[in-house]
């Protein structure tokens, strides 16, 4: 079987070598065996594991997710249903930010058109709304 060191998963995964220690740590990739000399040797399926967990992070699913769905690959009793289940609660959950980062958006503009940009900074509408927490957006976490 052929092995690869950190540097070469790295690059053929176009991640920093870090992030393969972070995924390592995660329990996302497998530890390697290592060398005499204390080097790992990554088997080349490594660099495919890593590449798909880049591709669902840029989906936006969490590292925790990430583990979720690579756990259903091995499950044997897991069906195709299990996964579209999962990427269709992640539309949802990007469909409530994309909700919430409207609600900001329009809450700014009427900020920014509060402001006629004349006035001293203590008498900003804009800081002022901030500080009484009266921008018109309700709180949510994105």
């Amino acid at each position: 079987m052929e092995s690869m060191t950190i540097g070469k998963v790295a690059r053929f995964a176009e991640v920093g070598v870090e992030t393969v220690r972070f995924y390592e740590r995660e329990g996302l990739i497998a530890e390697p065996p290592r060398r005499e000399s204390g080097y790992r040797q990554y088997p080349v399926e490594t660099v495919s594991r890593i590449r798909f967990i880049k591709h669902a992070k840029e989906l936006g699913f969490t590292l925790k997710e990430i583990r979720e769905l690579l756990s259903l690959q091995i499950d044997s009793e897991a069906t195709c249903d299990d996964v579209r289940k999962r990427a269709e609660a992640k539309i949802l959950d990007i469909e409530e930010k994309l909700q919430a980062l409207e609600r900001m958006k329009m809450a700014l503009i009427n900020l920014v058109k509060s402001c006629r940009g004349r006035a001293p900074v203590s008498e900003c509408p804009i800081l002022e709304a901030m500080e009484d927490g009266n921008d018109g957006i309700r709180r949510v976490d994105i």
